[in-house]
């Protein structure tokens, strides 16, 4: 699968790990940034990886702040993200299988690394349902 992943300075950390983990477990990763810890406004890289998805040139993506919370509201602001901030296994697994969500936002403050693997593997891993979802997801699309 290819995944667009970034961060801003506070998921900086994370995202290296991360992004070396997903590499690991056979995934394609277009790092979309940052290069280091200094600080960054995130709203500019959760463009950068929305705008890979919202465009096919990822699957899914990745994006790591303080909290998951900003990243998720700028991604949001792009048409045809579906990004859930996400701070636990089944909230990941929920969020695939009735939202179709095809970003996921994650605290890099308050979960560690090793969570947000197990996050990861989930959300990457769980097809959504259809079904009654489906036109859920299609009034969601309607709002873009």
């Amino acid at each position: 699968m290819i995944i667009s992943i970034a961060s801003d300075h506070a998921g900086f950390e994370q995202k290296q790990l991360l992004a070396a983990y997903l590499k690991e477990c056979g995934h394609e990763v277009v790092d979309r940034g940052p290069d280091s810890d200094d600080r960054v406004d995130y709203p500019d890289f959760a463009a950068l990886v929305g705008n890979d998805v919202a465009q096919g040139r990822a699957e899914r993506g990745v994006l790591v702040c303080g909290t998951g919370i900003g990243m998720a509201l700028a991604a949001d602001k792009i048409a045809g993200c579906r990004a859930a901030n996400i701070i636990n296994v089944q909230f990941a697994e929920l969020c695939r299988q009735h939202n179709d969500a095809n970003i996921v936002t994650l605290s890099g403050r308050f979960v560690d690394v090793e969570e947000n693997k197990r996050i990861l593997d989930a959300f990457l891993s769980t097809p959504f349902e259809g079904g009654r979802h489906a036109g859920r997801v299609a009034k969601i699309m309607e709002l873009d």
